[in-house]
């Protein structure tokens, strides 16, 4: 009998310390979600044997869900799980954070996509009511363009963006945008009047639209400087060739002094220029004494070079 009694106790004890050991679920009240799935110990602290268990999608990057108590009693009676409610305000939130994909990596992606379509490799990429989405915070993401529509006369475009990446649902995003090519050229630093001469310090090296250039412009910096602007130049506008000349030596209307150079003898006159010019150009002055106009070359301020067998172009009479 005492023997009986002695496998009784141990029994009686075991089972006490069994129960001692097996732990009561507790309710996780924050969860900070790093998958894109939510699983029963995403709920519960020791759910036991189902705690794995996948019960759904979780939210977005960015996104939260909040499971309240009538759906966690379910949820727990649904698995196994020891728990009750203790009110009715117990619930469960789920967050999962994000951030911002970077600008960068989108128009990286954009760009290569240009590229294989036919465009510049220095185009410049805009992107129209574009906003980089949120991705999860822990994912290594990667973009991927396709069904690039490229037209390359309108410097338009329209195409799919793909981000994917570990522990996340892909995002596809629609996109459109406008590419211009650009090339270096020498700009205007301030903006300069017509009559200018360009100095060193009134331009510089830059990158433009190329929707930007008029005609032919300057390519090298030495193009424009020391020239002389027919037209007021905007600040950051490219240098057209056919708006720069050289700087009137002699201006029209001022004395000049003529030479006349002769094998061995050099003469020289007073005349009145008609016209303004640089040097190497040819203009009209006026002799005022016999009143002859004659085309001259300038060759410094306010000085020009007839040549020795210049004739009149006309005669102007006296008034």
């Amino acid at each position: 009998m005492s023997s009986l009694r002695s496998e009784l106790s141990l029994v009686i004890l075991a089972l006490c310390i069994g129960s001692a050991n097996a732990e009561t679920a507790a309710l996780r009240n924050m969860t900070t979600l790093h998958a894109s799935v939510v699983r029963l110990s995403d709920l519960f602290e020791n759910a036991g044997a189902n705690s794995d268990r996948v019960l759904g999608p979780g939210p977005g990057a960015g996104g939260r869900i909040v499971v309240e108590a009538p759906q966690l009693k379910a949820i727990a009676q649904q698995f196994g799980v020891d728990w009750r409610p203790a009110s009715l305000s117990d619930r469960a939130v789920l967050d999962r954070p994000g951030r911002t994909m970077r600008r960068e990596d989108v128009l990286d992606a954009v760009k290569s996509a240009l590229l294989a379509a036919g465009a510049s490799a220095d185009c410049d990429i805009e992107l129209s009511d574009f906003t980089p989405p949120l991705v999860p915070i822990e994912a290594e993401t990667r973009a991927v363009v396709s069904d690039m529509d490229y037209d390359a006369n309108a410097g338009h475009f329209a195409a799919v963006l793909s981000i994917t990446g570990e522990a996340m649902d892909p995002i596809n995003l629609r996109l459109v945008g406008r590419v211009d090519d650009t090339i270096e050229l020498p700009v205007a630093t301030t903006r300069l009047l017509a009559g200018s001469v360009v100095h060193a310090e009134d331009a510089h090296i830059a990158r433009v639209h190329t929707t930007s250039v008029r005609g032919e412009a300057a390519h090298r910096l030495g193009d424009a400087i020391g020239m002389q602007l027919k037209q007021p130049l905007a600040a950051g506008q490219p240098f057209a060739l056919s708006e720069l000349m050289k700087p009137a030596m002699v201006q029209k209307g001022a004395d000049v002094l003529i030479e006349l150079n002769s094998p061995g003898i050099t003469l020289t006159a007073q005349g009145q220029a008609l016209e303004s010019g640089a040097i190497g150009e040819h203009i009209r002055v006026l002799n005022p004494t016999s009143r002859a106009v004659i085309a001259a070359e300038v060759i410094g301020p306010s000085r020009v070079r007839a040549a020795p067998n210049a004739l009149p172009i006309r005669e102007v009479s006296a008034r």
